[in-house]
């Protein structure tokens, strides 16, 4: 039995603690925050016309397998998931609209709305998104990559690297193979779910839509918070101690070996095994300095600039997920990435508003508006959020949905506070921009220490999280 401190209590390092513990390990978690979930925030407001429940991160559950595996993995159960048909629902500029679908069905709409051409096209890079799925799956996503050696040492296929196309873009591959400019923009969207810029991130990132659309979507019943309710207390019946409200000042080393962690108030807490579920730059930054990685890790993924939104009535038109193009995508990826960050004067909107009447009153609405925003320094978000905050509204109001005279609150997150909240440098949510293969692996130079989260192998998003997690419990053993 080894002593294994996790710190951070976010999915990754919840859903680390409870395998370790199922594998007979003694394991406690430190956690900065007076609550557990990192980056898969909540935030409540209590009105006259009842309580409001928002999730702050993360609004999109995919991969249910993954989660499914977690909790049988170590102990039994499951979540309360309820599918969503559509999945998104996108609006173009001209006026059009798609709802997306899982498997078959989402060609059927594409021919019905763009015609046959637009559904062939979409097929025959489906096709190829399979190809790419199934390679990431088997060499990238289930298993530790520690370099690009280790990369070039896999069993690639001939075809897994044709259809993983090493040297192209996600922008290049949509050019390719689809002639409809609402379906490149629909692709180009995926990569800013690696927080990166279509027009950098790699080819190998078409495994994320199929991903999506080929095992569906879905929303947790309650809000997708209650993924780290479960898992907390899936880690307390198995006796893992969580500690909230305790920051880890530094990681201790003792000659080359982890020897545990150091508490904000001096505090020094032994371990075997250390598992860090922070931001790759945050570890090599400032809990175990390492200037040379910390400055491999500086380029910064995008950010959120989030609206949370108490409305009066109900609103037709609104899937579960509702995302509005802009007219010109590319302005917003040079406000973003460009060499003068700015706030996106045009941005896309992502608008979720679930049907639930275990987030918001009868009545109203709780509308959770997502922005991608350059992080916090590139732009003083401090400063800049209530203006911004208009702008946002004012486009939204374009898109035919002005809900300013409806509005009972308007809360404000900005990447500041995503900072702020989970130690996050610049407020970046996925550490990195994902514009290569590789984030920095689980495996870190120092023996007994390990990262986890959606800063590292094999990336941001839930099922990633969840997996880097499995993959960190596998490197580890067994007690």
């Amino acid at each position: 039995m080894a002593r294994v401190i996790v710190v951070g209590a976010g999915v990754g390092g919840l859903a680390a603690a409870a395998r370790l513990a199922a594998a007979g390990h003694r394991v406690d978690v430190f956690e900065q925050a007076g609550t557990v979930g990192g980056k898969l925030g909540r935030h409540e407001r209590a009105t006259a016309a009842g309580v409001f429940r928002f999730d702050t991160g993360p609004s999109l559950f995919t991969l249910p397998q993954v989660a499914a595996e977690l909790f049988a993995s170590t102990g039994g159960g499951g979540l309360d998931l309820v599918p969503l048909d559509p999945i998104v629902r996108h609006h173009f500029p001209d006026g059009s609209t798609l709802d997306s679908a899982a498997g078959e069905a989402f060609a059927e709409r594409i021919a019905a709305a763009f015609g046959a051409e637009a559904a062939a096209d979409w097929r025959r890079l489906w096709r190829r998104a399979g190809r790419v799925w199934a390679a990431s799956w088997r060499h990238v996503l289930t298993a530790p990559v520690d370099s690009p050696l280790r990369m070039a040492g896999l069993a690639w296929r001939l075809g897994d690297l044709a259809a993983i196309a090493p040297g192209r873009t996600l922008r290049g591959l949509g050019r390719t193979h689809l002639r409809d400019p609402r379906l490149r923009m629909l692709l180009d969207r995926y990569a800013t779910y690696t927080g990166a810029d279509p027009r950098r991130a790699p080819a190998a990132l078409l495994a994320i839509p199929y991903a999506e659309l080929a095992f569906g979507g879905w929303y947790l019943r309650g809000g997708l918070g209650t993924l780290a309710d479960a898992l907390l207390a899936r880690c307390e019946s198995l006796g893992v101690r969580v500690h909230t409200g305790a920051a880890v000042r530094s990681i201790a080393v003792a000659g080359s070996r982890a020897a545990g962690v150091v508490l904000a108030d001096g505090a020094r807490v032994p371990a075997d095994v250390v598992v860090a579920n922070a931001d790759a730059l945050h570890v090599y930054r400032d809990l175990l300095p390492s200037p040379r990685r910390a400055a491999r890790l500086a380029a910064r993924s995008l950010g959120g600039f989030v609206l949370l939104l108490g409305v009066r009535g109900r609103t037709p038109g609104l899937a579960h997920h509702t995302v509005f193009f802009p007219r010109d995508y590319d302005a917003e990826f040079d406000a973003i990435f460009g060499t003068a960050p700015a706030p996106v004067a045009d941005p896309a909107v992502f608008v979720t508003v679930a049907d639930d009447p275990l987030v918001r009153p009868v009545g109203y609405e709780a509308w959770f508006v997502l922005v991608n925003a350059a992080p916090q320094g590139p732009v003083d978000w401090r400063a800049a959020g209530p203006a911004y905050a208009d702008r946002v509204l004012e486009v939204l109001a374009s898109h035919g949905h002005d809900v300013r005279e409806r509005l009972l609150f308007r809360d404000v997150l900005t990447p500041a506070d995503l900072e702020a909240a989970t130690r996050s440098p610049g407020g970046a949510i996925y550490g990195t921009a994902g514009h290569g293969l590789l984030r920095p692996p689980n495996r870190t130079p120092v023996a007994g220490l390990f990262l986890v989260g959606g800063s590292v192998h094999p990336g941001g998003g839930l099922p990633l999280v969840m997996l880097s997690a499995k993959i960190v419990a596998d490197l580890i053993g067994a007690a």
